[in-house]
């Protein structure tokens, strides 16, 4: 049997990106890993049962390439409208879908991340 327990992000700015998880998700810092060539930083919601993990490497100067930009990371929210009008405040919102109820946004590194009201989908199966 196995548990999701994280994801994993390559950053290329910690502090902006701590930022933005912050402030756009309500993420909070669970724990780090410091080294010269590298700093991991772990960030969960309230419920602490998945991490999302910011990797940066400190020697990076080029953005990452990100493909098609066609993975991305989920998250629900209980209220949509609040959700919707922060995240507009934040210019952060790359893609809407009305007929889904659903839209994304885009981290300072350009990862997707969807946000879902709640009852969209339940854990272990989907409500589309």
């Amino acid at each position: 049997m196995f548990t999701m327990i994280h994801e994993n992000y390559n950053v290329r700015d910690l502090d902006r990106s701590l930022a933005f998880y912050r402030e756009a998700l309500g993420l909070h810092e669970v724990r780090r890993n410091e080294k010269p060539e590298f700093t991991i930083v772990f960030m969960a919601d309230d419920t602490e049962t998945f991490e999302l993990e910011l990797t940066w490497l400190k020697d990076r100067t080029t953005p990452y390439n990100l493909g098609d930009e066609e993975f991305h990371l989920a998250f629900r929210t209980d209220d949509m409208e609040a959700a919707h009008a922060l995240h507009e405040k934040m210019g952060c919102i790359c893609y809407e879908n009305p007929a889904m109820g659903i839209y994304f946004i885009k981290d300072p590194d350009g990862y997707w991340l969807e946000i879902v009201p709640v009852g969209k989908y339940q854990i272990g199966r989907a409500h589309v």
